[in-house]
């Protein structure tokens, strides 16, 4: 059987070799009864389990939150180099022979990593990040008003959730708001490299190389000019960087642009319109919530966790290392699979009830230790700023049409999710 066989709704109860190989194809992301089902059974009867695949080199599949939490706090014994991010044989052979397409921090470890973390860290402290808490509630504002003209309908993943964070991250770096539909549609091609609706090419590495070929065209240009015009925005402090008393190096100039302009925006929109397709499905959590607006910062964490817009990242053994009775060898890979974390249920009371008050709520969806994602709590204000401005409004919600999520295995979330509403 190969990855591409097994079908999106097993009609069966999948193997443990079947569960194995869902993680290797965007299709089970596409679906989530059959992922949780797959992960879920895979935590109960082998939760160190040995993927082997003719078209990828093997690796172990982490799905309990403990195993993950553990190798996340030893990230010497498990690097993100050389494959932070799960591949095709092809692919892999690709980057050891051309090293990486552009370095970004996910793909860095330490003391590299810190160096290069360091650069942009002040950015996101809170004291910086509260600054920002005016244009926040002004974009939100701004796309309550969106519902507004709209009439009624939308759809609320494209057309709200998509654009809200796009905003907040394209104006910290500085670019031109006629630039946003560009890095949009550069995004969707990078983490949809899979995606009927978004692939740039058949062939997905090919199309890959194309899109990242257009951001470093693009950056370049933003780079020229930051140096001869710097202004205070993030994209002068990533032009003129300095690390480790040098000028930062190329590939990883433009892997920091990328990270920001991507990452920085599309794995908030994927909580949002996650968020959002939660509380309708919920509606006793939606009115919980809007009665008690209070519950919003445990809100937007229960809905981080609901979605885990990231679906794993890759590590490689530095020594043999013991998980749960499996011995993981030096040299081997493991991924690590944080929506299955982030329903385990060792960890979680109820871990497949939305709770808009779930607390404590220990998700793993920012990742932990050295490689906590470095916008967590901008992530957190952007979405506590959204539903606080529209909850308030929502007299009624409900589905206008079938959700749709986007079929990749690293970054995915809904791309389409048609709502009908009455505003007060």
């Amino acid at each position: 059987m190969t990855a591409t066989d097994l079908p999106a709704q097993a009609p069966h109860d999948p193997t443990l070799e079947e569960c194995g190989l869902a993680f290797l194809t965007g299709a089970t992301f596409q679906d989530e009864a059959f992922f949780h089902r797959v992960s879920t059974k895979l935590r109960r009867e082998d939760p160190v389990h040995w993927v082997e695949h003719p078209d990828f080199n093997p690796f172990h599949v982490l799905t309990k939150h403990a195993d993950i939490l553990d190798v996340e706090l030893h990230p010497a014994e498990f690097l993100n180099a050389p494959r932070a991010i799960l591949g095709t044989k092809t692919t892999d052979a690709e980057r050891e022979m051309q090293g990486h397409l552009v370095k970004s921090l996910v793909q860095m470890d330490d003391p590299e990593h810190r160096a290069h973390r360091n650069l942009t860290a002040d950015w996101f402290l809170p004291k910086n990040l509260a600054k920002l808490q005016h244009r926040l509630d002004q974009l939100a504002e701004r796309s309550l008003q969106q519902m507004v003209d709209a009439g009624g309908e939308v759809d609320f993943a494209s057309d709200i959730a998509m654009q809200y964070p796009l905003y907040v991250i394209l104006a910290i770096l500085g670019l031109p708001e006629s630039d946003y539909p560009r890095m949009l549609r550069l995004t969707q091609e990078l983490f949809g490299a899979e995606d009927p609706e978004f692939k740039r090419d058949e062939d997905a590495y090919a199309g890959l190389l194309q899109t990242v070929a257009d951001f470093v065209n693009y950056f370049d240009g933003i780079t020229a000019d930051r140096r001869a015009n710097p202004t205070d925005d993030l994209a002068s402090v990533i032009a003129n960087g300095i690390v480790d008393g040098q000028p930062i190096g190329h590939k990883e100039q433009l892997g920091y642009y990328i990270i920001a302009a991507t990452a920085g925006h599309d794995t908030t929109s994927n909580s949002m319109s996650g968020g959002m397709q939660a509380l309708i499905e919920h509606p006793d959590q939606l009115a919980r919530l809007q009665a008690d607006p209070s519950l919003m910062a445990t809100a937007v964490d229960e809905m981080i966790r609901w979605t885990s817009p990231v679906k794993h990242f890759m590590r490689t053994a530095t020594v043999d290392y013991d998980i749960r009775g499996t011995t993981v060898t030096a040299g081997q890979d493991v991924l690590l699979s944080y929506w299955s974390a982030n329903r385990d249920e060792d960890v979680f009371t109820d871990p497949f009830a939305f709770d808009v008050g779930r607390t404590p709520n220990k998700h793993l969806a920012f990742g932990f230790g050295i490689h906590y994602c470095l916008g967590a709590m901008l992530a957190r204000m952007e979405m506590k700023a959204l539903f606080s401005a529209l909850l308030p409004r929502l007299e009624h919600v409900e589905l206008a049409g079938e959700p749709q999520l986007t079929r990749s295995t690293f970054v995915s979330g809904l791309k389409h999710l048609p709502i009908r509403y009455r505003l007060r």
